[in-house]
């Protein structure tokens, strides 16, 4: 399999996903902002949407969502339990955590990313997010993980989304809960061998 992410970009999530999994894999840098590949290839040409994260598979198929992405990556080693059943509560509770981190999350983030975004649009973005913040870190109150005590991929998600916060000046540090579990996550070997590889950590 081919991982192409951009560095500290929600690809993270992925990369974290595959370390956890213990997949074998190739990690091919594509960057944001310049969409070109170590080898000069243009990005576009293999995803046509230009983002980041894409897994393409040894037969060549290809996946371009993150959720979409690490849900497989979960299926391939069930044993890691990575992701509940398919067709379980539980999966459909993974579904939703994927789907909230994504759209009440992820896409808030965007707008203080993004230079010349008006003050007014990114006050708004960043009240959206506290408020989103606080609600999740309710919910980890008393727990480990997102579903329990055991680590799923929404967990790397959802690290890999809080991890801007300080790049935009974002402040979390009143959430207790959110900020024992991004500890807990970070002291994660995969996690740990993930952000050296985009080289978020010093080696």
């Amino acid at each position: 399999m081919k991982l192409y992410y951009s560095q500290g970009a929600c690809s993270l999530s992925a990369h974290i996903a595959l370390y956890e999994a213990g997949l074998t894999f190739e990690a091919i840098p594509a960057p944001t902002k310049t969409h070109k590949l170590p080898d000069g290839t243009d990005f576009y040409n293999i995803n046509p949407l230009g983002y980041v994260p894409l897994l393409e598979l040894d037969d060549g198929r290809r996946l371009h969502e993150g959720p979409a992405i690490v849900q497989y990556i979960a299926d391939q080693v069930p044993e890691k339990n990575l992701a509940p059943a398919n067709g379980t509560f539980e999966r459909y509770k993974l579904q939703e955590w994927l789907t909230f981190i994504g759209t009440e999350l992820h896409k808030n983030f965007a707008p203080l990313f993004k230079p010349g975004t008006p003050v007014e649009t990114k006050a708004a973005a960043s009240d959206q997010l506290k408020s989103r913040l606080a609600w999740v870190d309710g919910e980890l109150a008393g727990k480990d993980y997102l579903l329990g005590d055991h680590f799923s991929v929404a967990d790397g998600y959802l690290f890999n989304v809080t991890n801007w916060a300080h790049l935009v000046g974002l402040d979390i540090s009143g959430f207790a809960n959110l900020l024992a579990f991004r500890a807990r996550v970070a002291a994660r070997p995969a996690v740990i061998t993930a952000m050296k590889a985009e080289g978020l950590l010093i080696r």
